[in-house]
């Protein structure tokens, strides 16, 4: 641990990450199929021979690019730059190592973000300026760089839950970007890669309902009719294709990350669903949910499909995207980089060197006025005064930021404090301990990361976690000084 870690108190900082990635990639996928949707709607008009059906499609045309431009070239960039805030705060080991490996894909990455940006613009700004087979040509140009935008950052993406085995032979030797390609183009890369490009679509057909919806259908129920028609279209091929896809997406998931899945699975019986079966069952019903009412609702009555209609498939949209993305997610756990990096950090190959040198071995800024932290002050809640707590940190709230905060807080998204209630002192080390040994048994082991670092450590983190599960009572000695093993 570098640097104090960035301390979100409830929401905790994984689901700062979670909620900005949600929404950006409802728009970032939405760019995709939408540079894609558009070209191919402008040949369809161009192609129509009545020129009074052709002139209404244009002209709607016209309004979508506008609703295109803005949502993708100004939130879609502002969620993306988040992202890269948050991830630089929550995750910044991970974020190193992805900015190091990956300088060469970064790069072709931003060429080609810049000729998207530069394309949707002229494609707007250019409609009724140009002639219509150079500004079709526009389109197809913005439909190509997004689509390799989207490549890349699979790429990158899928990496983190499968880096390969090439790559990792020579992770941490300071020759990873020789094996660039393997990373990219890892065992996940083209199922992920066909998934993602199909949710592309289904999200340009989603968005287009809503454009649609807002036409005038006792006015123009031709127009309307056709264009919804239309738009429902873009579901099929992702329903269609997406179970085959995620059967060749699941057999090249490493056999520790299928565990997950089976675990999932072999708990229905019971009654004891884990996360991950919760999430696949979401995206299921709303999956369904989303295909009876483009169905139902639009396709069988474009004229009367409204806008709070096409709303409401959104929102389910919004949902079972959000599902996909959390599940993808979960399914790395224990690792944020397969097999190299540990979910709070920490690098496999290093955990024997933490166990025995301490966590906070090379933590200087856990000092205070030039003292190292040879002392745990472990205060009673709401004391401020600086005499009750000599460091800037104390070394068991160091140690539980930087171990369990990525995915913890003490009291909101899954509370330690409420998870270890009614423990004692000894009962929350002996759970520690457990978490440290990650013996093959350990239910935890498959979701995770070990409990790093020394006894001092241990005791450390058990003393911290006991202060806030069992606070002393109001009126006892304020602060508790225990010397340091």
């Amino acid at each position: 641990m570098n640097y104090p870690f960035w301390n979100i108190p409830y929401l905790g900082s994984g689901w700062v990450i979670g909620i900005i990635a949600i929404f950006h990639m409802m728009i970032a996928l939405f760019a995709v199929g939408g540079g894609l949707y558009l070209p191919l709607a402008e040949r369809k008009a161009m192609r129509m021979t009545d020129p009074e059906t052709r002139a209404a499609w244009l002209a709607q045309l016209v309004g979508y690019s506008k609703f295109f431009l803005i949502l993708t070239g100004v939130f879609g960039t502002i969620s993306g730059v988040g992202i890269w805030f948050a991830i630089g705060l929550t995750h910044p080991e991970a974020t190193s190592t992805l900015i190091h490996n990956f300088v060469f894909g970064w790069a072709i990455e931003w060429v080609f973000f810049i000729v998207e940006l530069s394309t949707a613009a002229v494609y707007y700004y250019t409609w009724n300026r140009i002639d219509p087979k150079l500004h079709l040509t526009v389109g197809w140009v913005y439909a190509g760089a997004s689509f390799f935008t989207l490549a890349i950052i699979n790429g990158i993406l899928s990496f983190m839950l499968t880096p390969g085995d090439a790559w990792l032979a020579v992770a941490g030797t300071g020759h990873e970007a020789g094996k660039f390609w393997f990373a990219l183009f890892n065992p996940t890369y083209w199922p992920s890669l066909f998934l993602r490009t199909c949710v592309c679509a289904s999200l340009a057909g989603v968005w287009a309902l809503i454009s649609a919806s807002r036409i005038d259908g006792d006015k123009q129920p031709a127009l309307k009719t056709s264009l919804v028609k239309w738009s429902v279209k873009w579901l099929v091929p992702s329903f269609v294709a997406m179970p085959f896809l995620m059967i060749w997406y699941y057999r090249m998931v490493p056999a520790s990350q299928r565990a997950l899945l089976i675990l999932g699975i072999d708990t229905i019986n019971a009654g004891t669903f884990s996360i991950i079966t919760r999430i696949a069952l979401v995206i299921i019903v709303t999956s369904a949910t989303i295909v009876g009412v483009a169905y139902y609702l639009a396709y069988r009555n474009p004229v009367e499909f409204n806008l709070s209609h096409a709303l409401a498939v959104l929102l389910l949209a919004l949902i079972a995207t959000g599902s996909g993305e959390y599940a993808r997610e979960m399914l790395r756990k224990p690792y944020v980089i397969g097999r190299w990096m540990y979910s709070n950090g920490v690098r496999v190959p290093y955990v024997d060197r933490i166990n025995q040198e301490g966590y906070l071995a090379h933590s200087m800024w856990v000092w205070w006025n030039g003292r190292p932290t040879g002392f745990d002050m472990l205060t009673s809640p709401g004391d401020t005064d600086p005499l009750d707590r000599p460091y800037s940190y104390s070394r068991g709230e160091a140690i539980f930021r930087g171990e369990c905060g990525s995915c913890h807080t003490l009291n909101g998204y899954r509370p330690l404090a409420q998870l270890l209630a009614g423990r004692d002192r000894a009962n929350i080390g002996n759970f520690i301990v457990m978490l440290h040994e990650n013996k093959p048994d350990s239910p935890y082991r498959r979701f995770m990361p070990p409990m790093v670092g020394t006894k001092q450590d241990i005791d450390d983190l058990t003393n911290y976690l006991n202060a806030q599960v069992n606070p002393p009572a109001p009126g006892s000695q304020k602060g508790v000084l225990t010397a340091q093993k």
